[in-house]
């Protein structure tokens, strides 16, 4: 069944400036022409001017563009699909990955086992836009947050968020901004000016990735530095992973450690800028950056036992693979040779992942 958005619930949080709701909608406003976040500063439009749309694809391809001031690149990502449709978790995986960076909607229906129209159906149903204005907005978003948040030229933004030339990009940002990408670095305030190196390329890639808190680093990085994955390390609350151009399209390597409220703070060091974007998507799935605290508590405290440890330690997250094998949506993964935990875990469907580390953390403390 197609979810739709409360139109009144949207409402009134926006007018609270809730950050509850930041991600889960993108309220575009007719009278400019520009969509923002829920938290955005600027004054409440008029009801009457506004529509609220369930994804930033979705107010792009009804044609509102991004609003300056509050940058919805910088919003959590929405995971609420997950256990939904599992096509549409993994078809979101592909493409932020770069799937439709080169290849087009045919090919990505075929490598998920549908149909095109049965892909876009689905897109519509959960998205609200169709995959390739998916991945179009993926990609202006990520430009945009590059050409705000580090010192790298146009062209270097280009390559580094998935556009298959300058003049795309060029052409792209014309056609939704009205002014060139170069334009945004320029408008932006004194106080907000680039301090990685002056416009010129730096060494690495520093960007921040939104998360919604509750988020535990500690047991996240405890995690990753005792599974043992090859090419990765845990140093001092921080997290690095060597990259091989075999798996992710070039060499050099990836840091993550906690950032601002909200934020991981990502450093990359790559030779080719072109696979920024699946790097990237790789950093969010193993820090499990889209997970909606929310729902997955709301949905787990229905287990008295899991209730209790919910409460007791929020934000424990399941730590995910670098390379995706593809077999299930992240959220609902489950690898354990206890049949009794396996048995019990079908009930929470679709947070099995996380059911089974709250289930965990109970019976390590009774031990």
């Amino acid at each position: 069944m197609e979810q739709r958005l409360d139109q009144e619930v949207c409402w009134r949080a926006l007018g609270a400036r809730d950050a509850r709701f930041d991600g889960r909608f993108f309220t575009a406003v007719t009278s400019t022409g520009i969509y923002c976040r829920p938290v955005c500063p600027a004054r409440t439009p008029k009801r009457e001017n506004v529509i609220f749309h369930p994804t930033a694809a979705s107010a792009e391809a009804a044609g509102f563009r991004a609003c300056l001031r509050c940058r919805p690149e910088t919003a959590p990502e929405m995971g609420a699909w997950r256990g939904t449709s599992n096509t549409v978790s993994r078809a979101l995986a592909l493409i932020e990955a770069g799937a439709l960076d080169e290849g087009d909607a045919d090919g990505l229906a075929a490598r998920l086992g549908v149909g095109e129209r049965h892909l876009r159906r689905l897109f519509r149903q959960h998205l609200g836009a169709a995959p390739v204005s998916v991945a179009q907005t993926r990609r202006v978003l990520l430009a945009k947050q590059l050409i705000h948040e580090t010192g790298l030229s146009m062209a270097e933004v280009a390559l580094a968020s998935g556009f298959g030339s300058v003049r795309r990009f060029n052409e792209t940002f014309q056609a939704l901004y009205g002014r060139a990408p170069s334009d945004l670095r320029r408008s932006k305030a004194r106080g907000e000016a680039r301090d990685e190196g002056g416009g010129e390329r730096t060494e690495a890639v520093r960007i921040g990735l939104a998360y919604r808190p509750p988020y535990d680093w500690d047991a996240m990085m405890r995690a990753l530095a005792t599974r043992g994955a090859p090419d990765e390390a845990v140093d001092g609350g921080v997290w690095t992973r060597t990259l091989r151009t075999a798996v992710d399209g070039t060499e050099g390597s990836v840091t993550v450690r906690q950032g601002a409220a909200g934020k991981a703070a990502i450093e990359a060091r790559i030779g080719e800028l072109k696979a920024l974007p699946g790097v990237l998507a790789r950093v969010r799935r193993v820090f499990d950056l889209a997970a909606d605290p929310e729902a997955i508590a709301r949905d787990l405290s229905a287990d008295a036992v899991l209730a209790a440890a919910l409460e007791a330690r929020p934000g424990l997250r399941p730590a995910g693979d670098w390379i995706d094998a593809g077999e299930e949506a992240p959220s609902d993964r489950l690898e354990t040779a206890d049949a009794a935990l396996a048995a019990r875990a079908e009930r929470w469907r679709p947070w099995r992942a996380y059911g089974a580390i709250y289930w965990n953390q109970t019976e390590g403390e009774a031990q």
